[in-house]
């Protein structure tokens, strides 16, 4: 490798993408061509990056497996920063048992983080927490790791714990990526590092009881559903009490009557109200008071073990069994279309077929999402056709974690 190549390889390691283009920029052979990729990817300019990195994986020789590995796995960042989640999988992890197989375990690593972060992108945590403890048990495990790529793993387990809500772990982990960023030197991923720590000092939902409603910060919500409290959780539409997790996430009915009842506890709740909630009617008739008595025996079965539903005079009213309260734990904005939000709010760019994949929705589905956001001018847009991506003009003062989709244990 010549002198020029070594100079903008460590400039790049350094996060410097412009010494690195000043030593390479007008050079067409492979390692430039790769190099030429990496810097224009931290530039912003994906779609430059992408063909300069597939260009170079062309003109590596069948040879240099070790190299044309090394393109595939720049490819597979550039997609994640870019969030293009629809990457064959297969391809990234054969580029990865080529790195291994010839001794290069840093970048071997580096593949399995790309994809932790793409598993926990889309909401699978257990799949990323997999692939985490197959990095620690690995002949090369974090320990030994370079700051960068520790700072990675940090990330990663702090990323886990938020969506897990376990605030002291991801509090620990994320010191320790602070620490790794600033002995790797590098501006961008000490950025990185500082906005996922934001995350745990901004309001992540919102605790309802009693008809007042407060602001809570993730290890509060952490704290809430350890308590004694019936937590009716509207983040996940699940009921928590003493360790118990009663999910109604496939019963939206169910969990409409259960969070209008816990809103209003001690007080009971008339028929009336109950139908235009969980139904969505302002017209009630006698078939949806049939309807109304058919549900409420339906809910009272599926809190049997936490909570009771006892008739009044006027409707119907929430009893708890173990708990001393009822309280109601919801998102800190609860627009219609606050999951597209959530993941747009993250400050990366998004295309339409990204967000549907880690909504677990259709394309059209999200695509009338964003076309309301945009009308109201919550998302702006560039690009055009398959390049087009999706940003909000400015990140909303608070947390997403509870946003995002992640499994209940119960689940």
């Amino acid at each position: 490798m010549d002198s020029l190549i070594t100079a903008a390889a460590r400039a790049l390691a350094a996060g410097d993408p412009l010494g690195a283009l000043n030593r390479v920029a007008l050079r067409d052979d492979a390692p430039a061509l790769a190099l030429r990729g990496i810097a224009m990817a931290q530039l912003g300019d994906f779609a430059r990056a992408k063909a300069l990195v597939r260009s170079a994986a062309r003109a590596f020789g069948p040879k240099e497996a070790v190299a044309r590995a090394r393109c595939v796995i720049a490819e597979a960042e550039i997609a994640l920063a870019s969030r293009d989640l629809g990457w064959p999988a297969r391809t990234l992890d054969a580029a990865r048992s080529t790195l291994e197989a010839h001794g290069d375990h840093v970048n071997a690593a580096h593949a399995r983080y790309l994809e932790a972060r793409r598993l926990l992108l889309i909401g699978r945590l257990d799949d990323a927490e997999h692939t985490l403890a197959g990095l620690v048990s690995s002949p090369f495990p974090p320990a030994g790791y370079p700051p960068a790529l520790k700072t990675a793993h940090e990330l990663v387990v702090a990323g886990i714990a938020m969506r897990r809500l376990q605030s002291k772990t991801a509090r620990a982990a994320l010191d320790q990526a602070q620490r790794a960023a600033r002995l790797a030197g590098i501006p961008a991923l000490t950025a990185e590092v500082e906005n996922a720590s934001l995350i745990l000092n901004t309001p992540a939902a919102r605790l309802i009881a009693r008809g007042e409603e407060r602001l809570l910060l993730l290890d509060e919500v952490e704290a809430l559903l350890a308590s004694k409290a019936l937590v009716v959780d509207a983040c996940r539409n699940v009921v928590h009490d003493a360790g118990k997790a009663v999910s109604l996430a496939r019963r939206p009915v169910l969990f409409a009557l259960a969070r209008t009842l816990a809103e209003a506890w001690p007080e009971d709740v008339t028929r009336e109200t109950l139908i235009a909630q969980a139904f969505r009617t302002k017209h009630a008739d006698e078939s949806h008071r049939v309807r109304l008595r058919v549900e409420v025996g339906r809910l009272r079965i599926v809190l049997r073990e936490v909570a009771g539903v006892s008739a009044t005079r006027r409707g119907f009213a929430l009893v708890p069994g173990h708990a001393r309260a009822i309280v109601v734990l919801a998102r800190p904005v609860e627009d219609k279309h606050a999951a597209v939000l959530a993941f747009l709010a993250d400050g990366e760019s998004w295309s339409s077929s990204a967000l549907a994949l880690a909504l677990g929705a259709s394309q059209r589905t999200v695509q009338r999402a964003i076309d309301a956001l945009a009308a109201a001018g919550k998302v702006q847009s560039f690009g055009h056709g398959r390049a087009r991506r999706w940003v909000t003009p400015s990140v909303p003062g608070f947390a997403t974690t509870l946003l995002l989709p992640a499994p209940m244990p119960s689940d």
